[in-house]
C-alpha cells in the first residue's frame, strides 16, 4: 500500500545509521525524499558490492560505529558541516541465532551487543548535545521478538530488548528537549532475510519503506508529544 501522509523535513539534518543495508537505505532515502540532508554512517561504503544505499544527494561518512572515538569524531564532523543534527534514526543492526545460550559462543554474544547495543548507545551519546540544542529526536530499531524470551536467539532479543530500555531512558532525561522513540519489526521484507526463510510466505513481511515512513512520523511534528514509546511495526507478520 503507498503511503498517504507527506512530511516536509526541508532545512533538517538527519543521521542514519546502518544506512548501507536493506533498512537503512530505505529510511535514507525516505529522509532525502521528504526534504531532509541526510548523513549516511555505516562501516560498508556505498561503492561495496553489499551495500544497498545509493550515494547520490546524499552525504556518506564512513565509519565503525563500535568505536567511540570514530562515532565522536563523525558526528562533530557532520554537526560542523551541516550547522547542527535535528535527527538521529539509529538503524545499525544484525541478527544471530540457532543455538541455545550454553552452545552459543562468546563473540556471538559481543557480537549482538557491540552492533545493536553499543552502536545505538555511542551515536546516541554523542548526538544528544547537538539534538537538545535543536529539541530533535531519536528513533531507534528494537523488535517485536524483545517482547518475550524464545528458543536459540534469546541474546538477539536481550539486545532489542535493551534498545527499548535505551529508548525510555533518554525520553526520561530528556523530557522537553529530545523525543526518543523505537520501532518494532516483526519480520522484514530484505534479501538476507529471503535468503534465510525462502519458504516462509514473504507477503506477510514489511517493507523496509514503510518502516521508514513510520520513522518519518515519529520525527515530525504529528507526533509532538510522543517520545518513550516502542510502536509496532508489524504488518501482516503477527
Amino acid at each position: 500500500m503507498a503511503p498517504t501522509a507527506s512530511f516536509d523535513f526541508e532545512g533538517s539534518v538527519a543521521v542514519v545509521t546502518g544506512a548501507s543495508g536493506a533498512l537503512g537505505s530505505a529510511v535514507a532515502e525516505r529522509f532525502d525524499a521528504a526534504g531532509a540532508t541526510v548523513c549516511a554512517i555505516d562501516v560498508v561504503a556505498p561503492d561495496d558490492e553489499d551495500a544497498l544505499l545509493s550515494a547520490e544527494g546524499i552525504d556518506f561518512r564512513e565509519a565503525d560505529l563500535t568505536d567511540e572515538g570514530e562515532v565522536e569524531r563523525v558526528v562533530e564532523e557532520i554537526a560542523d558541516d551541516h550547522g547542527g543534527i535535528d535527527h538521529l534514526l539509529n538503524i545499525a543492526g544484525t541478527w544471530r541465532g540457532g543455538d541455545p545460550v550454553e552452545e552459543t559462543a562468546l563473540e556471538t554474544f559481543d557480537l549482538l551487543v557491540d552492533v545493536n547495543l553499543k552502536t545505538a548507545f555511542l551515536a546516541s551519546k554523542h548526538a544528544l548535545p547537538h539534538l537538545q540544542e535543536r529539541e530533535g529526536s531519536i528513533v531507534s530499531v528494537s523488535a517485536k521478538s524483545s517482547l518475550s524470551g524464545g528458543e536459540g536467539d534469546g541474546l538477539y532479543r536481550a539486545t532489542k530488548a535493551g534498545i527499548r530500555l535505551l529508548t525510555e531512558t533518554i525520553a526520561a532525561e530528556n523530557v522537553g528537549s529530545v523525543r526518543a522513540n523505537c520501532v518494532m519489526p516483526s519480520v522484514i521484507d530484505t534479501p538476507a532475510n529471503r535468503e534465510m526463510m525462502p519458504d516462509a510466505d514473504h507477503d506477510e513481511w514489511v517493507d523496509p519503506g514503510e518502516i521508514g515512513e513510520t520513522m518519518l512520523a515519529l520525527c515530525s511534528d504529528a507526533t509532538a508529544v510522543t517520545s518513550g514509546a516502542a510502536v509496532p511495526v508489524y504488518g501482516d507478520a503477527y
